[in-house]
């Protein structure tokens, strides 16, 4: 894994040389910088993990600078001051502005690596904690016993030996991040971050600046390509990716380093990136709204994540899963599922996965109101699914979803509603909902919905 990258700013030479070759012997990456802008111009170089950063220069004191860089939301990585002329106001601006900790020269060499230490360690934890704060939950591997689920985790792990790109496919709701964040951490990257980037809930303006970044004079936005440097950048819903982001996209994978908005100096980088979809990448390519380029680079190892509905004895684990976790983190009252309302959910289709799974757990800890979840209490739950029709399927949907991947599964729950209720003939399915029986087939294969041919 890439170390940490200290940037050193003092403009003595003596200081400089003697930390660099200190941190270096300890196995950090420095950089140094004896003036202020020289200073701002390594930060738009690379993005450090943590400054080192000297009261007293010639052009700029370290305070305006640290103030500088903490305007607009925060310092972006931990500082610390250094001085041998500082006093109490001074630390207590420094502390005011963000700084993490305050060193007096000369400098010890034993504070020095112990307050760096423990600056870099605190920043990961900080970092994990916004990370799980974001999460739904904080799982540590995928659930379930299933020879299927086994495979597939084996499969995961065997990847995660590996560095190369991973393309994770499948259904909506089917948990392709928690196999994302896996294998991340049973890499060589674990101890890096673990950065998302949804491209379905990025707006169409924004997502080349805050997957890239942005620079402006001396406003410097470090986006999600540099926040993931040194672990790894989950791309979730890659196949709505515009044809403009997703060139760039290729540029990084191919030279590993790119432009910031703005910028003019190439920025390297040092991550691995997991993509995700629930499409069909090879029929987007045939569509000509994917670059099949881009899709080749990708598509180094895929893993496909099947459907709930492919390993249901896997259902019970899960129950039990999102039971404990809802009583934990939401406070919500313990009920436990009885053996019949157990197998009444293992010969559920679960057209939303394990993504409606959790909903509905979560729905009848906070409706219930007996100890124990029973049969006709789960068949009043799901019976709305596919049974009642389109009026039914809305209240199913996850409204935290993008609203393309809500639309899709919308459709897909409509679809197989009509086709259960014209008893499995797409000829019967396309005059009833009004489609060309050749689009209809096209469609019911990219929403993954069983259908015979010769029922019609």
């Amino acid at each position: 894994m890439t170390a940490s990258h200290i940037l050193v700013v003092d403009d003595e030479p003596d200081i400089r040389s003697t930390v660099q070759e200190i941190l270096q012997d300890e196995g950090y990456e420095v950089a140094v910088a004896e003036s202020g802008e020289r200073a701002r111009e390594a930060r738009r170089q690379r993005r450090p993990d943590l400054i080192l950063l000297d009261i007293w220069m010639e052009d700029i004191d370290g305070i305006s600078l640290l103030r500088e860089w903490s305007e607009g939301g925060g310092l972006p990585c931990p500082v610390i001051i250094m001085s041998g002329h500082g006093t109490v106001e001074t630390a207590v601006e420094a502390t005011r502005l963000g700084a993490y900790d305050f060193i007096e020269k000369p400098i010890s060499l034993a504070k020095l690596l112990l307050t760096v230490e423990r600056a870099l360690e605190s920043d990961r934890l900080a970092r994990e904690n916004v990370g799980l704060r974001r999460r739904i939950q904080p799982l540590a591997e995928p659930v379930g016993k299933s020879a299927l689920m086994q495979q597939l985790r084996q499969q995961a792990l065997r990847i995660a030996q590996h560095d190369s790109w991973v393309l994770i496919s499948g259904e909506p709701g089917v948990g392709k991040k928690v196999f994302a964040r896996y294998i991340h951490e049973h890499s060589q990257r674990r101890e890096g971050p673990f950065i998302e980037a949804a491209v379905g809930s990025l707006s169409r303006e924004n997502s080349t600046v805050e997957l890239f970044g942005s620079e402006e004079g001396d406003e410097l936005h470090y986006g999600r390509f540099e926040q993931a440097n040194a672990g790894t950048l989950y791309i979730g819903d890659i196949a709505d990716m515009d044809a403009q982001t997703q060139s760039r996209l290729l540029s990084v994978l191919q030279s590993r380093s790119f432009l910031r908005v703005g910028g003019t100096v190439p920025v390297q980088v040092d991550l691995r990136i997991v993509a995700s979809t629930h499409r069909n990448l090879e029929e987007e390519v045939r569509a000509g709204r994917f670059r099949e380029d881009l899709y080749y680079h990708l598509n180094v190892v895929p893993l496909h994540i099947k459907p709930l509905r492919e390993h249901c004895e896997d259902v019970p684990d899960l129950l039990n899963f999102y039971t404990d976790y809802y009583v934990t983190h939401e406070n919500l009252p313990y009920r436990q599922f009885s053996v019949a309302a157990q197998n009444r959910l293992r010969h559920y289709s679960w057209p939303g996965n394990i993504r409606e799974l959790r909903n509905l757990v979560q729905r009848l800890l906070i409706l219930g109101t007996t100890d124990t979840v029973e049969a006709e209490e789960v068949d009043a739950a799901v019976s709305t699914q596919l049974l009642r029709g389109e009026a039914a399927t809305a209240e199913n949907l996850a409204y935290d979803m993008p609203l393309r991947e809500a639309r899709e599964q919308f459709e897909k729950q409509y679809l197989a509603h009509q086709l259960q209720e014209v008893g499995g003939s797409v000829g019967k399915l396309a005059k009833r909902v009004g489609m060309e029986r050749t689009h209809l087939y096209r469609k019911l294969r990219g929403l993954g919905i069983d259908f015979k041919k010769g029922g019609d």
